[in-house]
């Protein structure tokens, strides 16, 4: 076969990797689909929030909720990195003739593709509960599409800080970061509700852009944020992915 063909052939073969961990494993997949709908719930819910917003809550909170789970992705990503690192089965990948990258195509496939999932799941439980995306078709998959765009960057830089960890242990430090990071963000709360200083680290937040703009093409309200919440993802890919490449070329040195 040809190069090219060689590495997608590779790839392919770490995303079935993956995929077949999920049929060894199925707890920890259903936890991290189950995981936002109750946060969902919760904030939908139980602690009724809202305070702010114009318009039903529900409709405020879906979106955010679904930027929310696109960043807290990245921490599925660094356990399943680091738990390949510790164990060395990165390093037994490396000494196969596979295509050198194959193993982190497959690592993002697969997380894609989870992701996905998450998406999918969580829309459904927001139309059961009586969320309506009011955008169309075209609306409602320009939303996707950011919110995959933003879980792509997010992964990335999951994979560059896993490279950088090297044990699981060190995952501790990253989840006490992410959750601080993920709530100081539009997602669940309007920043008009907030302290002006604090408000004005919500809107840099790049996760409360992506929110924003999928909160518009939900509603089709229109697309004034869209560009910002495209830019925020490639100029973080732009960062980390070469981090990440060149990372784990160095691995074996």
């Amino acid at each position: 076969m040809s190069t090219p063909a060689h590495a997608v052939t590779d790839s392919w073969t770490m995303t079935r990797r993956e995929l077949a961990h999920w049929a060894r494993q199925p707890v920890p997949v259903a936890v991290g689909l189950l995981f936002p709908v109750m946060l969902l719930l919760m904030f939908g819910y139980l602690m009724g929030g809202g305070r702010g917003v114009d318009g039903s809550y529900l409709d405020y909170l879906m979106p955010g909720m679904l930027a929310l789970t696109m960043a807290f992705g990245l921490e599925g990503t660094m356990i399943a990195v680091t738990r390949d690192l510790d164990k060395g089965v990165i390093d037994r990948f490396r000494s196969l003739p596979m295509t050198n990258g194959a193993v982190l195509v497959g690592r993002s496939a697969a997380d894609m593709i989870q992701s996905t999932l998450g998406v999918l799941v969580l829309t459904t439980v927001g139309l059961a509960l009586g969320w309506r995306p009011d955008g169309g078709p075209a609306g409602f998959l320009g939303a996707v599409g950011l919110l995959l765009l933003f879980r792509f960057a997010m992964l990335w830089i999951g994979i560059h800080l896993a490279l950088v960890a090297g044990k699981p242990e060190m995952v501790q430090a990253v989840q006490i970061l992410v959750w601080p990071v993920g709530f100081l963000s539009n997602a669940i709360a309007v920043p008009g509700s907030m302290p002006g200083w604090l408000a004005t680290a919500v809107e840099w937040n790049p996760l409360s852009h992506t929110a924003t703009a999928v909160r518009d093409l939900f509603a089709g309200t229109g697309t004034d944020h869209v560009l910002a919440a495209v830019a925020w993802p490639l100029g973080l890919l732009a960062v980390f992915f070469p981090l990440a490449v060149r990372r784990f070329a160095r691995l074996s040195r």
